[in-house]
């Protein structure tokens, strides 16, 4: 199973049945599946995604901070939203909305 953990108005995401706490959605990774594909398939809008995390490493952002901020990142640019990264099972992501921006400052 993958993670996805949502935090401020990403948490209108979430049905009832995928929750195992009140901002977690669990489901199981499809074959060849991405982090993009798998937005997808729980209907997530990446335009109301301000920073991504994969396994807590700084994945994307839209914040120009980040690169002061000393996150450990999971590729050489956070300003990078190609999000046809694979995920398997076991994957944390967590996805913060543009209301909890301040998070990352």
């Amino acid at each position: 199973m993958i993670e996805i953990h949502l935090y401020g108005k990403l948490r209108g995401y979430i049905k009832e049945s995928q929750t195992i706490r009140n901002n977690v959605i669990r489901i199981a990774p499809g074959l060849d599946e991405t982090i993009e594909s798998l937005l997808a398939r729980v209907g997530i809008n990446t335009e109301e995604i301000y920073n991504i995390f994969l396994n807590s490493k700084l994945l994307s952002t839209r914040s120009s901070m980040a690169k002061w901020l000393g996150y450990q990142q999971v590729r050489s640019t956070p300003f990078d939203w190609d999000l046809k990264i694979p995920v398997k099972s076991g994957d944390r992501i967590g996805l913060f909305g543009s209301d909890m921006a301040a998070l990352v400052v």
